[in-house]
C-alpha cells in the first residue's frame, strides 16, 4: 500500500439479553465538526505509528480516544476505503460503557481558521454513544457503516438477534 494511508480502529459493543446489540460511535472533537452530526462520527481509530502494526495501532488509538483499555477477544471486521482514500480495518470486541461517561481522551492543536495565526487545542473526540445499529449506521461516516453489518452477521452466526425494523 505504497503511500496510502491506513487507520486500525475497533468497535465497542454490548449485548444484552432480548434487544439488539449497542455500539459505541465517536464524535471528532474541533470546530469543523462542532454542528455536524448525522454522517459524520466514527469508530475510534488512527494511523499507525512507524513500524507499528495495523491492530496494535487500533488497539492503542481506542485507548488514546476513550480512555479505556480494550480486552478481546476481537473479531476481525475486515476493511472499508473512505472516500478521502483512506483504508481503515476494524476489529469489534465486547464490553461496558457506562451511560453518560465522557470518553478522556488526547487533545490536538491546530491552526483555525487556516492562515489565521491562531492556534486551538481541543479532544480528538467530543463525545461518544452507545446506539442500536440503526442508529449507529446513522450517525457513522457512510463509508464505515458496513463494520455494524459484518459485526452483526457474525454475532448471528453464533446466537440469534431479536429482530428490527431495519
Amino acid at each position: 500500500m505504497t503511500g496510502a494511508k491506513v487507520s486500525g480502529g475497533l468497535l465497542l459493543f454490548n449485548c444484552r439479553a432480548g434487544s439488539l446489540p449497542r455500539m459505541l460511535v465517536a464524535h471528532p472533537g474541533g470546530p469543523f465538526f462542532k454542528k455536524r452530526d448525522d454522517g459524520w462520527w466514527s469508530i475510534p481509530k488512527g494511523e499507525p505509528e512507524q513500524d507499528e502494526e495495523i491492530f496494535a495501532a487500533a488497539l492503542r488509538e481506542f485507548e488514546e480516544e476513550t480512555g479505556m483499555p480494550p480486552k478481546g477477544p476481537f473479531i476481525d471486521l475486515g476493511d472499508i476505503v473512505q472516500k478521502n482514500g483512506k483504508r481503515v480495518f476494524a476489529w469489534a470486541f465486547e464490553g461496558h460503557w457506562p451511560e453518560g461517561k465522557k470518553p478522556e481522551c488526547n487533545e490536538i492543536s491546530l491552526e483555525f481558521p487556516k492562515g489565521s495565526g491562531k492556534t486551538w487545542t481541543f479532544p480528538e473526540i467530543d463525545q461518544v454513544l452507545m446506539l442500536e445499529p440503526e442508529q449507529a449506521r446513522k450517525k457513522l461516516r457512510a463509508e464505515q457503516a458496513p463494520f455494524v453489518d459484518r459485526l452483526l452477521r457474525n454475532l448471528s452466526s453464533e446466537t440469534p438477534l431479536p429482530q428490527s425494523k431495519d
